[in-house]
């Protein structure tokens, strides 16, 4: 199945904040959690996978709390994907599409997704490097999503290392997303 990567939409913050407000309506009893757009689509100008990433960010002891809330309204549990401390769901529905995904405040996935993030919107020298690396991974009609996720493996290296994150944390996410590091 190809990978389809896309410019990027001035839709995405405005779709973004609309399941936002009906997560956080959900979360209300969860104390702790914070709603946060990470991936591609929040980074303006930066072109991606047309599909939101949002990490529903809580306190370890309120991670069963906030995953009976999601499922109250329709969000399948997936459980963690291979992922330690975070729980991903399948959405009610695809308006838009998303991926949500519970996450222990604090922990290394959690400041990855938020520094690349972080970094990619205050550099454009690396959104850009960032955008061409995917759009010629996506550009081969064969490539597989395990590929496309191991090829970006490089560029998201130095963006990381612009975050400061440790050594030895970029590695943890470097095996992570290319196994074969």
């Amino acid at each position: 199945m190809p990978v389809d990567v896309v410019p990027y939409s001035s839709s995405w913050p405005l779709q973004f904040e609309q399941v936002a407000d009906d997560l956080r309506r959900v979360l209300q009893a969860v104390p702790s959690a914070v709603v946060e757009h990470v991936g591609s689509t929040s980074v303006p100008g930066l072109a991606a996978k047309p599909i939101l990433d949002i990490d529903v960010i809580v306190a370890a002891r309120d991670v069963e709390a906030a995953i009976a809330a999601l499922a109250s309204v329709g969000y399948v549990h997936r459980g963690d994907l291979g992922v330690v401390d975070r729980e991903a769901f399948e959405a009610p529905d695809d308006r838009p599409r998303r991926n949500v995904y519970v996450c222990i405040a604090g922990t290394l996935n959690v400041r990855n997704h938020l520094a690349v993030r972080d970094v990619l919107r205050e550099r454009a020298d690396l959104r850009d490097e960032y955008a061409s690396v995917k759009l010629t991974l996506a550009a081969d009609p064969g490539i597989e999503i395990d590929t496309y996720i191991a090829g970006k493996s490089g560029v998201l290296q130095k963006v990381l290392a612009a975050s400061g994150l440790t050594v030895d944390e970029r590695l943890q996410i470097l095996r992570l997303n290319d196994p074969s590091a």
